[in-house]
């Protein structure tokens, strides 16, 4: 996972897509604090299909499936 300001990010918008597609995740800082991540479509998905299965189920704690699915993608670089 990378950090980077969301002026790095502007100014050099492929080299931090460029990382994206190979699979890292960008965390996006404004004033310095986080206020985006940047990550590829796939992960994207799998995350929101994810937490909507527990959704469905009716058994989604909303701070437990963040933690536990933020955990999961984090590990996969």
């Amino acid at each position: 996972m990378t950090t980077a300001t969301a002026t790095e990010v502007q100014n050099n918008f492929g080299k931090y897509l460029k990382s994206v597609q190979s699979g890292d995740e960008i965390i996006i800082l404004k004033n310095g604090k986080e206020v985006a991540r940047l990550i590829s479509h796939d992960k994207s998905v799998s995350y929101l299909t994810d937490s909507l299965r527990g959704i469905l189920k009716g058994d989604y704690d909303d701070k437990a499936g963040r933690a536990e699915g933020m955990a999961k993608y984090e590990s996969a670089d």
